[in-house]
C-alpha cells in the first residue's frame, strides 16, 4: 500500500544528535555513545537456563502498590522453585515474597513469580533493596535495586511512556534490538515511573515458546524497571491461548498491580494517584470491535504439548474476548472518574490503554468504534485531560476532542455513510499549548521495539486530506484462498481524521517524557510532553529502503505543553477554544 504521508518540518532535521535534557524529576544525557542505565550494572542472566533449577532471582520488577506514597511491589522470577524468597530493605528491612506459579498451558513449562509488598514507606523518599533466596546461587552478592516513593500532595514529578515493546531477542517473531535500547532510554530520562501501553512481549506470536519470550522481555527491563516502577496495562498480545479465561495468566502471574476492588477482576485495570494526577489503566481488549488477539491462522492447528492435556486449536480459531467483564470494567471507570473529578486534590486524570480511538495509520490497526462508544462520552464527562495508546507502531497526536460528528464515516466495501463516531475537535489550530479541561489530547505510542515500525499514515486520495481506519464490527477470521488458511480482515470503514495534529513519518521509535508542574494555589497547572524518535532505528529506512540498526540515540520531535485550572480553585470556564495562548 502506498500512502501520501505528512513531511519531517525543516526544524527536526537540525537537531543535534547529542541533548542534555533536563525538567521536573531529573536529568538524562542521550550521546550517540549510548543511553548509560542507571543504578549497579544487571548481572548477566543468559547462563542459567530455565531448567537449571534454582531460587537465583531474574526478571526483577517494580510496580507502585495501592499508595505509591508509601508503598511499593518488588516482583521477580526464578529458573525453579526459591527457597524463603525475600527482599530486604536499605539493609534492615527484609520483606518475604509471596509465590505465584503456574503451568504454561501451550508448552507445559512451569513458571515461578515471586512479589514483595513493601509498605510503610516515607513519600518522596529514595531506598536500597536487595532480592535473595537461601538457593540463589549469587546470594553472597545479591542482586540490588533501588526505587523513590512518589511525592505526597502537589508536586513536580516526570514520567514516560511507551507501548509495544517486545524483546531484544531476533529468534522471536516481531523482536528486535531497539528493545533494549528503548529501556536504556527510559534510564537516561530518570522518570519517577514508566508507563508501559500493552503488548508487552508478543509472546502470543511464539506459542510454543512463551515462557522463554517473558524471560527475554523481563530480564532486558530490568536495568529499568528494578529502580522505578513500570505500570503496565494489557494489549492484544497478553492474550494466550489455554492460560486462564482471558488468558491473561502469564501477565497476571508476573504482575501485582493496584486493586480495582472489583471481585475476579483484579490486575486487569487499575488506577494509581502521585502528586495531584489519577492515572488510569484500563483493559481495551472488554471493549473494542478488533479480533486482534491470539489466532490459528493455519493450515496446521495450534498443538500443545501432550504434558498439558490440553486439546489441539484448530486452524481459523482466534481468541476474542470483547465483553468478558459484563460492564463491570466501564461501571469502574464511572465511579473512578466521577470520584477523581470531585477531588479538589485531583487535577489530572489520564488513562492508559493499548488499543486507540484516535490514529490514523495505514498499516497498522487503525481505530476502533468500540472505545468510542464505551468510554470517549465517560473521557468528555469527566474531562479526563491525555489518553495515552500503543497497538500502532508510530507516533501520532490528537487535537483536543470532546463530543463526536455523528455518520462521518463510509464502508469501505461500499462507501456508504456508516455512523464511526468520530472525535471532535476543540480546535484545529495548530499550538504548542493547549487546555485539557475543554478537550482530551490522545497520543499514540507504539514505538517500544518492536521490528514492525508502521510510521505510514492513511491519506484520502479523493481530497488529500488525512484519513482513518476505523473497526465498527469484528473481524472474526475468514477461509483465503488457500484451503485451510484463515485471516482476519482489516478495517470496515474511513473517515476524514480531522482530529490528526500531529504525525511522525520519520520513524516509528520512540519515547515520550512528560513533566508535571503542579503550579500554584489559583492558578493553573501543566504537563510539558517532549516526545524524543530514534531516527534510523528501523530495520528498513521508510525513505531510503536501506536497512537500518538499532540505536541508543534519541532526538527531540516535539514538545508541547497541557494546562488546565488546578481543581483547588474550580474556576468557571470560558470559552471554547483549547488552544491555550503562550
Amino acid at each position: 500500500m502506498t500512502d501520501q504521508v505528512d513531511q519531517p518540518s525543516p526544524s527536526r532535521s537540525s537537531l543535534s544528535r547529542r541533548q542534555v535534557l533536563t525538567a521536573a524529576g531529573g536529568a538524562g544525557l542521550l550521546t550517540a555513545a549510548g543511553a548509560r542505565v542507571l543504578g549497579a550494572a544487571p548481572r548477566a542472566l543468559a547462563a542459567t537456563a530455565p531448567s537449571a533449577g534454582g531460587g537465583t532471582p531474574e526478571q526483577v520488577h517494580l510496580t507502585w502498590g495501592d499508595d505509591p506514597a508509601t508503598s511499593v511491589v518488588v516482583s521477580w522470577a526464578s529458573p525453579g522453585p526459591a527457597a524463603h524468597p525475600r527482599i530486604r530493605v536499605d539493609g534492615h528491612m527484609t520483606v518475604p515474597a509471596v509465590t505465584q506459579t503456574y503451568t504454561d498451558g501451550i508448552n507445559g513449562e512451569q513458571v515461578w513469580a515471586y512479589h514483595a509488598r513493601v509498605g510503610g514507606l516515607r513519600p518522596g523518599t529514595g531506598y536500597s533493596y536487595t532480592v535473595t533466596a537461601d538457593n540463589d546461587a549469587h546470594a553472597g552478592a545479591p542482586f540490588a535495586g533501588s526505587f523513590r516513593t512518589a511525592p505526597r500532595g502537589r508536586a513536580g514529578f516526570r514520567f514516560t511512556s511507551f507501548g509495544d515493546l517486545a524483546t531484544p531477542n531476533t529468534q522471536w517473531v516481531l523482536s528486535y534490538g531497539q528493545s533494549a535500547q528503548a529501556v536504556g532510554a527510559v534510564e537516561s530520562f530518570r522518570p519517577l515511573f514508566h508507563l508501559l501501553n500493552g503488548d508487552l512481549c508478543y509472546a502470543n506470536l511464539n506459542p510454543l515458546s512463551q515462557p522463554s519470550v517473558w524471560r527475554d522481555f523481563g530480564n532486558n527491563n530490568q536495568a529499568s524497571a528494578a529502580h522505578r516502577p513500570w505500570m503496565p496495562c494489557l494489549g492484544n498480545h497478553e492474550v494466550e491461548f489455554d492460560n486462564g479465561s482471558q488468558g491473561y495468566t502469564s501477565y497476571l502471574t508476573r504482575y501485582h498491580l493496584p486493586d480495582n476492588g472489583v471481585p475476579g477482576f483484579r490486575g486487569r485495570w487499575y488506577a494509581f494517584r502521585v502528586g495531584a494526577a489519577l492515572f488510569v489503566s484500563l483493559d481495551a481488549s472488554d471493549v473494542i470491535y478488533q479480533d486482534g488477539a491470539a489466532f490459528v491462522g493455519g493450515p496446521a492447528p495450534l498443538t500443545p504439548a501432550a504434558s498439558t492435556g490440553n486439546a489441539p486449536i484448530p486452524a481459523g480459531t482466534s481468541f476474542y474476548i470483547r465483553g468478558y467483564s459484563g460492564g463491570a470494567q466501564t461501571r469502574w471507570l464511572r465511579r473512578t472518574l466521577a470520584t477523581a473529578r470531585r477531588d479538589d486534590s485531583i487535577d489530572w486524570i489520564i488513562v492508559q490503554m493499548h488499543q486507540d480511538a484516535c490514529s490514523s495509520s495505514a498499516t497498522g490497526n487503525g481505530s476502533d468504534l468500540g472505545i468510542r462508544e464505551e468510554w470517549l462520552p465517560l473521557f468528555d464527562e469527566y474531562q479526563v485531560d491525555l489518553v495515552l495508546n500503543g497497538h500502532d507502531h508510530d507516533y501520532e497526536r490528537s487535537f483536543p476532542v470532546r463530543g463526536f460528528d455523528s455518520m462521518a464515516g463510509h464502508e469501505v466495501a461500499t462507501g456508504a455513510p456508516v455512523q464511526t463516531r468520530r472525535p471532535h475537535p476543540v480546535t484545529t489550530t495548530p499550538a504548542d499549548r493547549f487546555d485539557t479541561s475543554q478537550g482530551t489530547v490522545h497520543l499514540i505510542l507504539g514505538g517500544g521495539g518492536t521490528d514492525a515500525n508502521l510510521d505510514e499514515y492513511g491519506v484520502d486520495s479523493a481530497d488529500g486530506l488525512r484519513q482513518a481506519k476505523v473497526f465498527t464490527k469484528p473481524n472474526r477470521p475468514a477461509p483465503t484462498s488457500t484451503a485451510g488458511v484463515y485471516a482476519r480482515p482489516g478495517t470496515d470503514a474511513v473517515e476524514d481524521a480531522i482530529w490528526s495534529a500531529k504525525r511522525d513519518p520519520a520513524t516509528g521509535y520512540g519515547v515520550a517524557v512528560f513533566d508535571v508542574d503542579p503550579g500554584v494555589a489559583g492558578g493553573h497547572t501543566s504537563i510539558t510532553v517532549t516526545y524524543y524518535h530514534a531516527l534510523g532505528a528501523g530495520p528498513v529506512n521508510p525513505t531510503s529502503g536501506a536497512k537500518g540498526a538499532p540505536t541508543p540515540d534519541y532526538t527531540e520531535f516535539e514538545t508541547f505543553t497541557l494546562v488546565r485550572p488546578r481543581s483547588d480553585a474550580r474556576q468557571p470556564r470560558t470559552g471554547s477554544a483549547a488552544a491555550v495562548p503562550g
